[in-house]
């Protein structure tokens, strides 16, 4: 118990506040509501000097809201958030939360001018009486406690918000005299807008709109007479109120809330005693936060956050880039078609449902002519899950860009044989012909081989013999019996290793460079070119990220233009201002006959080549080229196929760090494979994928090359004796396919033997 001299002392200062605290009510009110009496008055003048000297400005900055990362038709992919809040407008809130506030939190709120001196004097008489801390802040003084501890926050000073139990008398002053001048400058219901949309309600609710998401599933506009009354409680103590861990303080406070309603003359006595019969009838919606909580495409979220991050339009350095991105209520509208996402993450799904082993699967499309990434999928979870594989990596994108920025992707896989065409692509811009015969039969080339380099860069070799002097293997095809000569296209379409090679012999390497470069390849790992000097590089020996990939193909499809990936297309800031986005830009690359001559061969991939058991057969409904592709231990495999609208990349195989797993002896899906190639898995998955989408987009005939492209180089335009010539070559390759069948049936039933 106290004793009667500090019961005594306490009664004093209380007093003192009392009189401190009218005078500092009535010269501010004077200042600003009566200015002439104010300056009748020497000591007056003084008092209003003083207050003068504090700051008469309060900048009132949108409080942080909410980005939004959206699908091109308006989906939402994902929200990023420090404080989760949607900024709504005042028409937007149901009236019944407007009168729930004003009536729990500043009853006088419309008739006050900033500061309720009745309030201030009925809290320090109650004070006096109970010993207690009953405040006066009104609501226009909250909402500017507010906006000075939501700036502090922004800036990265949250360490000096003064909390209400620590407030000076300085800084009890300072917060009347802004409230004075917010009522200057707006109107009550623009400050009852603003408070509503920053005040705290829970950890994961931030203003009303989020507040009625999160707690009751809908929207400030829907809310109920019990639901808005009993948000309105939580504005006192969001913690000893939270309905979903304390619901009988939440039901108290709520029925408090609705008395002073009542009170005021807001709600009948039946609206009352209804709403206070009801439970708290929660239907709890937390806010999911960034990537991790996507509602689609996590990765493909992750790569654009990654874009924003690294971009210095959207701050000077990472630090005001992460505060514009989760403080900033960006609205980002990206170029990924929902529809085509849903379908690509489905597949990836199915490929390897089962999957113990976590191999990797993944789909990624981008449009010709555009540049945009339409879908990005791949099967495994973002964040840890039981029974799921999981990881942050992003498969589809390479692990750096062009200025050494941190992607967050896998660092690419190796292509093998899908970087064939680029060598067919040099054969034609040399002036040579599709139907030119080389000899595949040849499997080493020793150190000293002739290649041809004009700009002067050494090459290495390919000969068992040598292997001591820093040589690679001898060449091997995936089949036998194509260890012969043979057309040119042919060996394209069927994947002949030593056709390749064969074709390469005859070319200028540093050609081959330029058209690998033109067409956007580089490694997955470092952004670096991939230098087709180094032998292996010709069947894809270097990591390679399968967007990329898919974008190289696409240039084909696009008549030879290169366009560079896109995947933001437009980005506003909460006030609908427009900033930097990504823009279209596109270059010729490769010459169009050259393109369509690569088109020409491609489409037969799946018609007679090395695609020819990929199901369903998409080339049945559409003009489709592709290619396929396994690295060299089966570790990595590959379709990479296109229409005129559609380029799409279909990877299956070892992602995981490192990748040094061989395709050998597992089991996907309950399935055995002895070795896993192009046309297995990620086959399958394209041509599932490419069947369901591809009619989304335009699915022309591809133009035909040029005739003096098609023909053998001694070929006549009327000779029976060359047309007789086709024709056996025509039969040869029939033979061919049948012994390609013949063993590609082999390798299909020592796949599916257990």
């Amino acid at each position: 118990m106290a004793r009667p001299g500090s019961r005594l002392a306490k009664a004093l200062r209380g007093v003192l506040g009392y009189f401190t605290v009218s005078v500092i009510c009535g010269v501010l009110v004077a200042s600003f509501v009566v200015p002439g009496v104010a300056g009748a008055s020497v000591a007056l003048k003084g008092s209003v000097g003083f207050f003068n000297g504090l700051p008469a400005e309060l900048t009132v900055d949108p409080p942080s809201e909410s980005t939004r990362v959206l699908t091109a038709d308006g989906k939402t992919i994902a929200t990023f958030f420090a404080e989760n809040r949607v900024k709504v407008s005042l028409d937007q809130m149901s009236p019944h939360i407007r009168d729930a506030i004003v009536a729990i939190e500043d009853r006088r709120f419309y008739e006050h001018a900033g500061i309720d001196p009745q309030g201030i004097l009925r809290a320090l008489a109650s004070n006096l009486t109970s010993g207690g801390r009953q405040g006066a802040s009104t609501l226009t003084q909250q909402y500017v406690t507010n906006i000075l501890n939501e700036s502090l926050v922004s800036a990265d000073k949250g360490d000096r918000i003064v909390l209400n139990g620590q407030k000076s008398v300085g800084d009890k002053v300072r917060e009347m005299r802004l409230a004075l001048e917010l009522e200057k400058k707006y109107t009550k219901d623009q400050i009852l807008e603003g408070y509503l949309n920053i005040v705290f309600f829970s950890r994961d609710a931030y203003g009303i709109e989020a507040a009625s998401r999160h707690f009751f599933s809908t929207t400030a506009k829907d809310l109920t007479l019990p639901q808005a009354a009993l948000l309105a409680g939580l504005v006192k103590s969001p913690s000893f109120y939270n309905p979903a861990i304390y619901p009988d303080n939440a039901i108290q406070r709520r029925n408090h809330v609705l008395d002073a309603m009542l009170d005021l003359g807001r709600i009948s006595q039946a609206e009352h005693d209804a709403a206070a019969a009801t439970g708290v009838e929660l239907a709890l919606n937390p806010g999911k936060q960034g990537c991790a909580g996507a509602e689609m495409a996590p990765y493909f979220c992750d790569y654009v956050s990654h874009l924003i991050l690294n971009n210095p339009a959207y701050g000077v350095d990472l630090a005001s880039r992460v505060r514009k991105l989760f403080r900033g209520g960006l609205t980002i509208t990206t170029t990924l078609d929902s529809r085509l996402q849903q379908s690509a993450q489905a597949q990836v799904d199915a490929t390897a449902g089962a999957n113990p082993d976590k191999w990797g699967a993944s789909l990624v499309s981008i449009g010709p002519g555009t540049g945009k990434v339409l879908a990005m999928a791949q099967n495994t979870v973002f964040l840890p899950e039981d029974g799921k594989f999981d990881t942050q990596l992003n498969f589809n994108v390479d692990s750096k860009d062009a200025k050494g920025n941190d992607l967050n992707g896998a660092g690419g896989f190796e292509p093998g044989s899908t970087m064939k065409p680029f060598t067919l692509a040099e054969w034609l811009q040399e002036g040579k012909s599709l139907a030119a015969t080389v000899d595949a039969s040849r499997r080493t080339y020793p150190l000293d081989f002739k290649w041809k380099s004009s700009c002067g860069k050494v090459l290495g070799a390919y000969n068992t013999k040598e292997k001591n002097r820093g040589a690679a293997e001898d060449l091997q095809n995936n089949d036998a019996g194509y260890y012969r000569k043979m057309r040119v296209d042919y060996g394209l379409y069927n994947s002949i290793n030593t056709a390749t090679f064969a074709e390469a012999a005859q070319l200028d390497f540093c050609g081959i460079q330029k058209m690998v470069d033109a067409a956007g390849i580089h490694s997955g790992l470092d952004n670096a070119p991939v230098n087709m000097h180094q032998l292996g590089n010709l069947l894809g020996a270097i990591g390679v990220a399968p967007l990329v990939l898919a974008n190289a193909f696409a240039t084909f499809a696009n008549d030879g233009k290169y366009c560079e990936p896109v995947a933001i297309v437009e980005v506003t800031d909460a006030a609908g201002q427009q900033l930097p986005a990504q823009t279209k830009s596109c270059r010729d690359a490769i010459k169009p006959s050259v393109a369509r001559g690569v088109n020409s061969v491609l489409q037969d991939v799946l018609k007679k080549g090395s695609g020819v058991y990929i199901k369903p057969k998409v080339h049945s409904r559409f003009p489709v080229a592709a290619k396929t592709g396994t690295s060299n231990t089966n570790g990595a495999t590959w379709v990479v196929g296109y229409t005129s609208g559609l380029a799409t990349a279909s990877f299956f195989g070892d992602a995981l760090e490192g990748q040094k797993r061989p395709g050998q002896n597992i089991t996907v899906n309950g399935k055995f494979f002895k070795s896993i190639d192009g046309y297995m898995l990620a086959g399958p998955q394209w041509a599932n994928y490419m069947l369901e989408v591809a009619g989304l987009y335009p699915a022309e005939a591809f133009p035909p090359p040029p005739e003096s492209m098609t023909k053998k180089p001694d070929e006549k335009d009327n000779g029976r004796k060359d047309a007789g010539r086709r024709d056996s070559d025509r039969r040869d390759s029939d033979r061919d396919s049948d012994r390609r069948d013949s063993d590609r049936d082999s390798d299909r039933r020592d796949s599916d033997r257990d």
